[in-house]
């Protein structure tokens, strides 16, 4: 019997749809960013249930029975990796010292006045601070000289300008080398070695996945060689859970403070529609060591990302 031309194009329209869903979830399933587009669309995983949901309509409207169970599958793949990557466990030890931390994009340095405002009323003891450039360096170290007397700085123009204040006394380190700022410290927190690092690696373009990948590998390699000392590894990550790049970073042993206190998919990019859609490239990463009571993140006038806030305890290993 012919195939009404109507039937025809849901056909078409279905199985387009879920040959993109699919080869994005495949990947995903097979533990590899791959190649553009997919790293772009990894960033957005949990609203590919949108055209996931429409090709299952077309291929019923159509009686593509073929399709139906095509989506079906996609469907309950797409729901099985909604839920949070990894393992979370309460510290064992008992608590040593409790303090708050911030970590904010204010992308070239635009938003640095809603950032004041924000240290002003969050009081944060330790700021991660990412394309922080020479006018976002003078308002800070004019504004908080003394309420963060000890910083770590990345002192350049544009996106590759970083900053780490704290109200506690700071060990500088190597940092992390990247095309943008990432640096590292040691605090002293209440007589507690904590190793502290920023996060900015590149973003996945088309033309530059390898570096963006190289960037994420230095990362997840400084977090691999912490030894037993309590680490915080915050910043822009330009990954989420989704990219298999991010994860390797958690499998050494890290993880995010927005998950511990169940906030693992709250968008954080880009920050005027992720109400309605984005993706979370924002974190806070802990060891162990640490439990998480609070995180929120907050909209910054001027900048595309949220920043984060969150609130740790930190444990003393047993």
């Amino acid at each position: 019997m012919t195939q009404r031309p109507g039937r025809r194009l849901g056909a078409w329209c279905a199985g387009l749809l879920l040959a993109t869903v699919s080869v994005v979830m495949g990947c995903r399933a097979a533990d590899t960013d791959g190649i553009t587009p997919v790293p772009q669309l990894l960033a957005f995983l949990p609203w590919l249930l949108a055209p996931a949901g429409l090709a299952l309509l077309c291929a019923l409207l159509a009686r593509w029975w073929v399709g139906l169970v095509w989506g079906v599958a996609v469907l309950g793949l797409l729901a099985w990796y909604l839920e949070p990557y990894g393992k979370t466990g309460e510290p064992d030890g008992p608590p040593v010292a409790t303090f708050r931390v911030l970590t904010s994009n204010v992308e070239f340095g635009r938003g640095t006045p809603a950032l004041a405002r924000i240290l002003r009323a969050e009081q944060p003891d330790v700021v991660f601070v990412q394309e922080c450039e020479s006018g976002c360096r003078a308002t800070l170290d004019h504004d908080f000289a003394t309420v963060y007397p000890h910083r770590r700085a990345v002192e350049a123009d544009g996106s590759r300008g970083s900053l780490i204040l704290s109200r506690f006394p700071l060990r500088p380190t190597a940092g992390v080398r990247g095309t943008m700022g990432m640096p590292g410290a040691v605090a002293d927190v209440r007589g507690h070695a904590v190793r502290l690092q920023l996060a900015h690696p590149m973003p996945p373009l088309p033309e530059q996945l390898g570096l963006w990948r190289g960037e994420l590998g230095r990362l997840r390699a400084f977090a691999a060689t912490g030894g037993d000392t309590p680490t915080i590894l915050a910043g822009d990550f330009n990954a989420s859970q989704d990219h298999a790049a991010f994860r390797h970073i958690l499998d050494t042993g890290l993880t995010d403070a927005a998950r511990l206190t169940g906030h693992d998919r709250a968008p954080s990019w880009p920050s005027r529609t992720a109400s309605v859609i984005g993706a979370q490239i924002d974190h806070v990463l802990v060891t162990r060591d640490f439990a998480a009571t609070r995180a929120r993140f907050l909209r910054v006038s001027g900048t595309d990302h949220r920043a984060l806030v969150a609130d740790l305890t930190l444990h003393r290993r047993t």
